[in-house]
C-alpha cells in the first residue's frame, strides 16, 4: 500500500509553493494521487480511501485557484 503512504505523506507535508512550477507540479502529483487511490477504492470499497481521496481532493483545489488567480 504505498499508493496510500505516498498520499498521507503528501498530506502532511507544507503546501507553501514559492513558485507557479512548484504549484503545478503538486498539483499533478496529488492528481495521480486521487486517481491511484479511487482505483483501490473501486476494489476494496473501504471508506477510509475514500475520506483520504476527499481530503486530498480539497487540498488540490486549493492549489488549484491559488494557479487560477483571482479576480
Amino acid at each position: 500500500m504505498e499508493i496510500i503512504d505516498k498520499a498521507l505523506e503528501f498530506e502532511q507535508r507544507k503546501h507553501t509553493f514559492k513558485t507557479t512550477s512548484e504549484r503545478i507540479e503538486s498539483s499533478r502529483e496529488v492528481k495521480s494521487l486521487i486517481l491511484s487511490l479511487n482505483d483501490i477504492y473501486k476494489v476494496d470499497k473501504d471508506p477510509e480511501i475514500m475520506d483520504l481521496m476527499k481530503r486530498l481532493t480539497v487540498i488540490k483545489q486549493k492549489i488549484e485557484k491559488r494557479l487560477k488567480g483571482r479576480p
